[in-house]
């Protein structure tokens, strides 16, 4: 495997391979993967925390597991590596150390991976592009201009131009779905419960939140899965194990699915021309491999929906402010957040406990009709995104904006909490962009996106199936269908550490 010309030929099960054979070491792999982040993220700002020195000594070491000594990179939020520093994006929590392993590294360990560095995540993952203020944006390689999604972005662009083939990612409102979607790569949200996020971490967003990885290939991600489900002592929520292993459900031979497809935009105004051609194009796919689609309208109130999420998202937040205060003891001012995260969290402390209790009612109330509606179906397919990829500063606070989020700042907390205009209107392009991938992390359900299409300009827009509640069987083994009959893995962006940069 001279010069490692043949790196990029192989997914993170293939590389584990070529350690178990002794064609390569882990050391060897390590280093090609150090080398390939010193090429190309000086462009793309994705890793913003190197650990070469803890993975090199990791590297000389005997592991087991299905991907032993494969190097991989962990984003820096949520999960927490003990002795390394780590910022969830913000001036905030800026030299916290955790003194353990979440239960999510743990696994990623003895699943054999080597973690070499930590990826970038906008301020405590609140948005759907990577631009925090502490590292600076984080860009895709499809084209520079454009931001890789969020909050995973820094995995999915790390991933999309060849760092590494796998790399962690988590999902409150689409963030491992968004990203993979812009980037051109595979990511499944798993079924509320599948994989813990303890000990030190609550089930966040109200349970909204699932963590797993992005990947290049369908069998990384089942793979993955596989190690990191499962129930631990002390977990609260806890879901049946599936019958079967993840990876057996890619090689089982497909079933005829009935499929419900949409054009709706959701939460959004409309839905981009790309986003609704790639879809109907999926359906032609679909339908070509002996699947049955029929088109529907989603049962969603999209005012009730937005107010409540966002009602929920901005109390998280505040408890954010709250923990973190007793995490780090000392108080949190304005000056040590981002002016939106900041006015979030006076949001979120504006809001009494019936405001939160109605939003959940709302929720509980949205998840109940969707069920109902879902019951015929065994995936849904839509868009991942309501948009094409959004530029580097789409999502930024506008001039305007900016003086309301200051004028927030200072408003009398009774008089904050009765802008329901104001809370619908903030978050209005969000929902724009990301308008079809909450209504999963509100039911729990498992939804994909996969990289089925890529418009004129060469631009990728994912394609997302949600499924029933605990089937992520289901979405695996119609993804490596849909992987084998359109491959995808073999597809470069421009800036990529295989080639010339």
């Amino acid at each position: 495997m001279a010069g490692f010309k043949e790196y990029d030929q192989f997914d993170a099960l293939g590389l584990a391979e070529l350690i178990k054979k002794g064609e390569v070491s882990a050391a060897e792999l390590l280093e090609e993967s150090i080398a390939r982040t010193e090429k190309v993220n000086p462009r793309i700002n994705a890793v913003i925390r190197p650990m070469y020195d803890i993975a090199r000594a990791r590297a000389k070491e005997t592991v087991e597991g299905p991907f032993a000594g494969v190097p991989f990179l962990l984003k820096d939020l949520i999960a927490s590596y003990a002795g390394v520093e780590m910022s969830c994006g913000s001036r905030f929590y800026k030299g916290f150390v955790p003194s353990e392993d979440s239960e999510y590294v743990k696994r990623f360990k003895r699943a054999g991976l080597n973690i070499f560095g930590k990826t970038a995540t906008p301020e405590f993952g609140i948005t759907p592009s990577t631009e925090p203020e502490l590292t600076g944006p984080c860009r895709n390689p499809w084209d520079p201009l454009r931001s890789p999604g969020g909050s995973s972005g820094g995995a999915s662009a790390a991933v999309a131009a060849g760092i590494v083939p796998m790399a962690s990612a988590s999902d409150g409102g689409g963030s491992i779905r968004v990203p993979a979607s812009c980037t051109g790569l595979f990511g499944l949200k798993p079924t509320r419960g599948r994989v813990p996020s303890g000990p030190d971490q609550a089930d966040g967003w109200f349970g909204f939140i699932a963590e797993h990885v992005v990947s290049r290939t369908v069998r990384d991600s089942a793979h993955m899965l596989d190690c990191l489900q499962g129930n631990y002592p002390g977990q609260l929520l806890r879901i049946a194990p599936p019958a079967k292993t993840y990876a057996a459900a890619i090689e089982a031979k497909p079933k005829k699915l009935k499929i419900a497809y949409s054009l709706d935009p959701a939460l959004g105004e409309t839905l981009h021309a790309d986003c609704q051609q790639g879809v109907l194009e999926t359906v032609k796919l679909l339908e070509s491999l002996g699947h049955v689609c029929e088109e529907v309208r989603l049962p969603i109130n999209k005012e009730d929906f937005i107010y409540a999420y966002t009602v929920l998202v901005c109390s998280e937040m505040a408890a954010t402010l709250k923990e973190g205060e007793r995490v780090l003891g000392r108080k949190g001012k304005a000056a040590d957040f981002e002016a939106r995260t900041w006015a979030l969290m006076k949001l979120g402390r504006s809001f009494n406990g019936g405001d939160v209790a109605n939003a959940v009612w709302t929720m509980a109330q949205f998840s109940r009709r969707w069920m109902a509606f879902f019951e015929p179906y065994d995936a849904l397919l839509t868009s991942t995104l309501g948009e094409l990829p959004i530029a580097v500063g789409g999502l930024r606070p506008t001039s305007q904006e900016m003086v309301e989020l200051k004028a927030l700042s200072y408003l009398p907390i009774g008089f904050i909490a009765k802008q329901k205009d104001f809370v619908l209107k903030a978050g209005r392009r969000v929902y724009q962009y990301c308008s079809q991938t909450m209504p999963a992390n509100v039911t729990g359900q498992p939804s994909m996106s996969v990289p089925l299409h890529w418009n004129a300009q060469g631009i990728p827009v994912g394609m997302m199936f949600t499924g029933r509640f605990g089937e992520e069987n289901v979405l695996l083994n119609l993804a490596a269908q849909l992987e084998q009959s359109k491959p995808w893995a073999g597809k470069r962006p421009p800036i990529h550490a295989g080639t010339a940069v």
